[in-house]
């Protein structure tokens, strides 16, 4: 356990720290960090997310594990959902991003890099699984319903929608991997080299401009947190504990469901001028948590 926290986690989590203590210090300013933050999101991820989706091998890809977590995500987002709303009296668009605090785990620039580091690309296709259904289903529910509920509506929405980067790059990446469609080296070669900055960059941006946000941990911001590092993992293994016990992706299905608190979150809240006096706690108070979560379920 302590191996691993010290020589896979922590090397990742150190640059949301040292974002964190710049951005205390006044290094790092909170403009300049919005502005890395926006590069690399609509120019560094989409590359990231082209290879991780383009080079998964559907053919070994446990559906029945898949299907597992995604009904788990769904569960677990009405939970919060309604918590937020109801119990904390929170907005609507700022309730549903506290219920995406809970199952949108930052598992393309956090935990995939770690379970790489622990199992090798090999070993961590089951995170690269959960990474495909996050991009390409839950990541583009999230997108479109902050712009529906942020925007007016969708048809005040639509034209953004269309336009997003990150949702054109997964359909187009899914596309071209049902059709087994190759991909030309060269390209591969600049989104390796542009997708490799992604999630040292946005974790570096996130620390920056969270170190500005609150710590108080209020009842919204507890809630929230232990839904996701404590809730929401034991949702994922009692799921599987009943539908599939010897499902072999079980394991790091579970060190997904215990990460921190995915960054979008708190990305889509600043893109689109939602509360994030609640948000940040969360995602601050889970990625600093879930480091002793991480690497006990690793």
């Amino acid at each position: 356990m302590l191996h691993v926290l010290t020589h896979n986690i922590l090397p990742v989590f150190v640059m949301l720290a040292l974002g964190y203590v710049m951005g205390k210090l006044g290094t790092a300013k909170q403009e300049e960090a919005r502005a890395l933050n926006r590069i690399a999101f609509l120019v560094l991820q989409p590359p990231l997310i082209f290879m991780l989706l383009t080079g998964l091998d559907l053919s070994a890809v446990r559906f029945d594990a898949i299907g597992i977590y995604a009904a788990v995500e769904v569960i677990a987002f009405i939970v919060a959902f309604g918590l937020a709303k109801f119990a904390f009296k929170c907005e609507t668009a700022e309730a549903f991003l506290l219920g995406m605090c809970v199952v949108f785990v930052n598992s393309l620039l956090y935990i995939w890099p770690i379970s790489t580091l622990i199992y090798g690309e090999e070993g961590a296709r089951p995170i690269s699984a959960i990474v495909a259904l996050d991009a390409s289903a839950s990541f583009a529910f999230f997108i479109i319903g902050i712009q529906v509920l942020a925007g007016g509506g969708i048809r005040s929405a639509l034209p953004a929608i269309v336009r997003n980067p990150v949702l054109i790059t997964i359909v187009l990446s899914l596309a071209l991997n049902m059709t087994s469609v190759p991909i030309p080296e060269p390209i591969q070669t600049a989104a390796r080299f542009a997708g490799a900055g992604a999630a040292p960059l946005t974790l570096f941006a996130l620390g920056v401009v969270l170190s500005a946000a609150p710590l108080r941990p209020t009842a919204p911001v507890i809630g929230i947190s232990a839904l996701k590092l404590l809730a929401f993992p034991v949702l994922v293994w009692v799921g599987f504990t009943v539908v599939s016990p010897e499902n072999p992706w079980q394991a790091q299905f579970l060190l997904n469901a215990g990460g921190p608190a995915g960054a979008m979150a708190f990305a889509l809240a600043l893109l689109h001028g939602v509360r994030t006096d609640r948000i940040a706690p969360v995602i601050i108070w889970t990625s600093v948590l879930s480091l002793i979560t991480l690497a006990w379920l690793a």
